[in-house]
């Protein structure tokens, strides 16, 4: 803990990660959020729909967590007495034009495709999954990832064929961060089998229990923000941030407001744009991590799921792009994700617009997910030459999703050392130990589940 004494904080954005930085830097300073939009949460955003006099609470951004990788994020649930409740991350890939489709969460739900039992084809694929996960665990055990390769270099090197790559894993790698199939091979080798293997992804039988929040991913706004809820500021847009030697200037619409320190808890690109005086170190690295926008639509229209029932999954990835370069196009059954009792089957997908009926169209949104490159890996290890006191500009401080992994508990995480060089920490209680799933499901579920 580096600093002393109370101090006045700007924090810049409220989704997780603001909301975070906000709640532990609140136990010993005073903290003002400013938030650009007209509601609380970024990611974290939960629509109300009515449907014949009921009405139901769906998550369209940040879904789930689990008990193995969100640590950070299950003890703020438990210190704010959050609600959780267990779900099912299965995972499906149909391709419509084919008519080929299969869930890999139990052997009726593979063999959904009937003719699959009798497919050669398909029990290629199914070899090629095994030896991909016992090849990537065993070579990322014996350190043998070069770190310059990415994933689509390894794929071809070890001879793994199409089907495997197109069917199986990059439409679940792409599903996971909202990224193209053409993105997913351009991702940091050792980074990806790392990030599977620590979700249990590589494994047929020891996962991660999933939950998502009771009542919506929204039930926890109120309660991490309650200790700065009078110096949030809504429908506020920062308009520019320049620092000198004792304080830190925040503009908006409104005038120029005068801080001790900020954190900037939002994008990398939207954090660079607001610095007036950025420095090149700045520009450099903030600059080595990008976005893309990816279109999200709350809907009613089934014909986004697999043809076959039985093969609807929590996450079901259409194949039925033109182009690898093509935007990810993934729909979740939220009836299963968040066990809503409905007769009605909502809906959200993303980046398949076109295909859905207008009239089931609920609601349309657009969310920025960050790109992960080897330039981008190498530009998280730099986040002390730019935030906290060792940096150019020592009254700055960057915390953000993308300085990990890209989830909620990446956002919580980069939070919370921000906190750590201000002088804040976490409540000292453990959340409750992991367990792992039954074995159960024959391939591996889902990844984060953190869609947002």
């Amino acid at each position: 803990m580096t600093q002393q004494g109370a101090q006045r904080i700007a924090v810049i954005g409220s989704g997780i990660s603001g909301m975070a930085a906000g709640w532990y830097l609140s136990a010993r300073h005073e903290v003002t959020l400013f938030e650009a939009a007209p509601r609380l949460g970024g990611h974290t955003a939960t629509v109300d729909v009515a449907v014949n006099g009921d009405t139901y609470a769906i998550d369209t951004g940040f879904i789930v967590f689990n008990d193995w990788t969100y640590p950070h994020f299950q003890r703020l649930l438990d210190t704010l007495e959050v609600a959780a409740q267990p779900t099912e991350m299965s995972f499906s890939v149909h391709e419509t034009g084919r008519d080929f489709e299969y869930n890999g969460h139990t052997l009726g739900s593979l063999f959904a495709q009937r003719r699959n039992l009798l497919s050669p084809a398909f029990y290629r694929l199914l070899r090629e999954i095994m030896r991909f996960n016992r090849d990537a665990t065993r070579d990322l055990d014996q350190q043998r990832l070069a770190s310059a390769m990415t994933l689509g270099d390894y794929l071809d090197q070890q001879g793994y064929g199409e089907a495997f790559q197109r069917r199986y894993l990059l439409p679940m790698g792409a599903a996971i961060w909202s990224a193209s199939l053409t993105d997913l091979r351009g991702f940091p080798l050792a980074f990806f089998v790392r990030f599977f293997r620590n979700h249990g992804l590589l494994s047929l039988t020891h996962r991660p229990q999933w939950y998502t929040v009771a009542g919506g991913s929204r039930a926890y706004i109120p309660a991490l923000t309650a200790p700065y809820a009078e110096r949030i500021r809504l429908n506020t847009p920062v308009v520019a941030i320049t620092r000198d030697a004792t304080r830190v200037t925040v503009t908006t619409a409104a005038g120029s407001e005068r801080f001790d320190r900020v954190v900037l808890a939002c994008h990398a690109d939207q954090a660079l744009a607001l610095l007036v005086d950025a420095a090149p170190v700045e520009r450099e690295v903030l600059g080595a991590m990008p976005y893309q926008d990816n279109e999200v639509v709350l809907h009613t229209d089934t014909r986004l799921l697999p043809r076959r029932r039985r093969a609807w999954a929590s996450w079901n990835y259409r194949l039925d792009r033109r182009d690898a370069r093509d935007a990810v196009s993934v729909t979740y059954n939220m009836n299963i994700l968040q066990r809503l009792s409905a007769d009605t089957t909502f809906c959200v997908t993303l980046n398949d617009s076109e295909s859905i009926d207008p009239a089931r169209v609920l609601k349309r949104f657009t969310y920025a997910h960050p790109r992960f490159t080897l330039g981008g890996q190498a530009a998280q290890a730099r986040h002390a030459e730019i935030s906290g006191a060792t940096a150019t500009h020592g009254r700055t401080h960057f915390c953000g999703a993308y300085w990990r992994n890209g989830f909620h508990e990446d956002g919580v995480w980069s939070a919370l050392r921000v906190a750590r060089a201000l002088g804040c920490d976490e409540p000292a209680a453990p959340p409750s130990p992991p367990t792992a799933l039954p074995a159960h499901d024959l391939l591996p579920d889902a990844g984060p589940g953190d869609m947002g």
